[in-house]
């Protein structure tokens, strides 16, 4: 069964390589596809400096890596606090993407 999470990762994220690191860790993972991106325009969920929205699909064993993985992210990253939301899949991704 699909599961899919929807991850807004707040602190010094973008501009430290992040989307692409995600991209990287969801290749090594295994089976996860979806999509991540920079946010700017949504102060009430990630305050005036934006953040990063990611959306994992797959199993949920492997989904809860990618969380854990993403609470620490890059070595150059600074994760102050994520969300998670556990939704029912509307759209089934076929690979995992960074969306610009």
């Amino acid at each position: 069964m699909i599961r899919q999470a929807r991850v807004y990762i707040k602190g010094d994220v973008i501009g430290v390589g992040f989307r692409a690191w995600t991209k990287i860790i969801a290749k090594h993972t295994g089976n996860i596809s979806g999509w991540v991106k920079n946010v700017y325009d949504r102060p009430d969920i990630f305050g005036v400096g934006g953040g990063v929205e990611a959306v994992f699909q797959g199993e949920e064993s492997k989904i809860n890596k990618m969380i854990e993985a993403v609470k620490k992210g890059p070595p150059i990253a600074n994760v102050e606090d994520i969300s998670v939301l556990w939704e029912e899949p509307v759209e089934i991704f076929d690979e995992f993407k960074v969306v610009k």
